[in-house]
C-alpha cells in the first residue's frame, strides 16, 4: 500500500527535480534595452570606473555575470575569457565580468583570473536587480548572481542571451553571436 502512494509522487518528484537542475533563465529578453550603469571595478589590478555607455560607443559588449571571484567555475570561465579575448576583440566586442565582489577582491580577480585582458565590475543590488541575476537558491549566500552572459549591441539592445550555472559553453556561445552580429546575421 506504501507502494501506490509513492507511485503517484514520482512523477512530482521527477518534475522537481528537472526544475532544480535546470539551467538558470535570464529575464532579458533579445531585443530588450540593455539597463545602462556605470560600476566601480578593475583592469589589470587597477581600480577604474566602467560604463556601458562608454563601451558600447566603441562596439558591442559582452556582460557576463559570474556568481563569485576566485570560486572553480568563475575561475575556469575568466581563463576561458581572457584566453578567447583576442577572438572578441577581432570580432569588435569588449568583455566586461560582474559580481557583487569588492574592489579589492576585483582588482585580484582581474590580474590572476583575468589575466589582464578585461574588466571586471562589482554589480550593485541595482544593476543585480535590472539585469535580473540574483541568484536565489536554498543553502547559497545572498548577493550572488546567475551565471548569465548578455551580447549587447552598439544600438544598446540585448542581441544574446545564455544562462547557465555551468559556466563551459559561454565564451563559445557569446564569441558566436558577437561573430554574427560582425556579419550582419540574426540568430
Amino acid at each position: 500500500m506504501n507502494s501506490r502512494r509513492l507511485v503517484p509522487l514520482a512523477p512530482l518528484a521527477a518534475l522537481a527535480a528537472m526544475l532544480v537542475s535546470a539551467p538558470a533563465s535570464a529575464e532579458l529578453a533579445v531585443g530588450a534595452k540593455a539597463p545602462n550603469f556605470t560600476a566601480q571595478g578593475a583592469l589589470a589590478g587597477n581600480p577604474i570606473d566602467v560604463s556601458l555607455a562608454k563601451r558600447l560607443k566603441q562596439g558591442p559588449v559582452v556582460l557576463y555575470f559570474y556568481p563569485k571571484a576566485f570560486t572553480q567555475g568563475c575561475t575556469l570561465e575568466a581563463h576561458a575569457f581572457a584566453e578567447a579575448s583576442d577572438d572578441f576583440a577581432k570580432a569588435g566586442a569588449s568583455v566586461v565580468g560582474m559580481s557583487n565582489d569588492d574592489v579589492p577582491t576585483l582588482q585580484k580577480f582581474s590580474k590572476e583570473a583575468c589575466r589582464d585582458k578585461f574588466a571586471v565590475a562589482s554589480a550593485t543590488p541595482q544593476i543585480v536587480a535590472k539585469y535580473d541575476v540574483a541568484l536565489a537558491r536554498p543553502g547559497m549566500p545572498a548577493g550572488l548572481t546567475k551565471r548569465t552572459s548578455y551580447v549587447i549591441g552598439k544600438n544598446g539592445r540585448v542581441a544574446f542571451v545564455h544562462s547557465d550555472l555551468d559556466w563551459r559553453d559561454h565564451v563559445k556561445l557569446t564569441l558566436e553571436a558577437v561573430r554574427r552580429m560582425k556579419a550582419g546575421k540574426k540568430g
